[in-house]
């Protein structure tokens, strides 16, 4: 039987590079991997050519510019951005959907504003200040895969110019947002770091460190979400877009906390608001992601410890 052929792209970077593994570990799939090296998915003649001649049957696109602030700042970044990330992948999705494949893409929490709904519990006529419904009622507050898109940066903005773009297309296409990724890290040489990477460094160099205890999402991990973007594939869900995150929603903090505390690192920490590191861009106050349409993945303190047994 012929082998299904999955062509990655952005193959090298921290997701990239765990779709890879995970589709190779798959003797059912023949698995290509480009990166900027073999393609410009910027130039849409490029893309047409190049999909048409390989005509796989999936297409996975890892590939999104995510210097957030430096986008903020500067136009022609900005321009770069809404070429990688909004104008792409809709030239991507036109030409998966001409070899008749499969296209997925990454998106981001950031294409919301931080301000979500707070659901009310069932019967709630929302006209009281306190009664029975609410007493032991937790609401889950973020923003599920049916919420309005409203970003307030320009990264955002790029990244939600992409969802629209290949959704237009057409085709059988997932997009997948995700947030605040960290993994192994990646083979291309100017990618970026993730969070964790980054804290780690700073903890072994200082006595203290001040951390944002603002800005509530949720983490994901590479390994995981590459093992639930095939599980989509494979399991034919409805096109259309999908959360995919760690559970148990956190700030910078409190995420701080639980990797000092797992590597027993005794560097201080500091929480500290977010005017303590003014940032070009906005970022979401909470933009966690809400799966209402897939079995929820694990918490990020569990795949934390996966990542610090890879570093080691």
């Amino acid at each position: 039987m012929a082998k299904i052929r999955v062509l990655i792209v952005g193959s090298r970077g921290m997701l990239g590079q765990e779709l890879v593994n995970t589709f190779k570990k798959d003797g059912d799939y023949k698995v290509t991997g480009w990166d900027k090296e073999e393609i410009d998915i910027t130039s849409q003649k490029q893309v047409e050519q190049k999909i048409k001649k390989l005509s796989p049957n999936i297409i996975i696109n890892a590939v999104a510019y995510n210097a957030v602030d430096k986008c903020e700042e500067d136009k022609k970044e900005f321009e770069l951005a809404k070429k990688i990330n909004g104008l792409a992948p809709g030239y991507l999705a036109r030409a998966t959907k001409k070899v008749g494949a499969v296209f997925i893409h990454y998106s981001s929490d950031y294409v919301f504003d931080g301000s979500p709904d707070i659901p009310e519990p069932a019967g709630c006529a929302g006209r009281c200040l306190s009664c029975e419904l609410h007493k032991d009622f937790t609401p889950e507050i973020g923003f599920d895969e049916e919420a309005k898109p409203n970003p307030i940066s320009n990264y955002g903005k790029s990244k939600l110019l992409g969802e629209v773009a290949a959704q237009k297309a057409g085709g059988k296409n997932y997009i997948i947002r995700l947030s605040k990724l960290f993994g192994k890290p990646a083979k291309s040489n100017d990618a970026k770091k993730s969070f964790f990477d980054v804290i780690l460094e700073v903890g072994r160099k200082n006595k203290e460190v001040k951390v944002v205890d603002e800005e509530t999402s949720c983490f994901t991990y590479a390994p995981d979400l590459a093992k639930k973007t095939k599980e989509i594939i494979e399991s034919r869900k409805l096109s259309g877009i999908y959360h995919i995150v760690n559970s148990d929603p956190c700030t910078w903090y409190e995420a701080v906390i639980e990797l000092y505390k797992q590597t027993k690192i005794k560097t201080k920490i500091i929480p500290v608001d977010a005017d303590e590191f003014p940032r070009p861009a906005k970022r979401p106050h909470i933009s966690t992601l809400i799966n209402t349409k897939l079995n929820p993945l694990r918490s990020y303190k569990a795949a934390l410890k996966d990542y610090l047994k890879d570093l080691e």
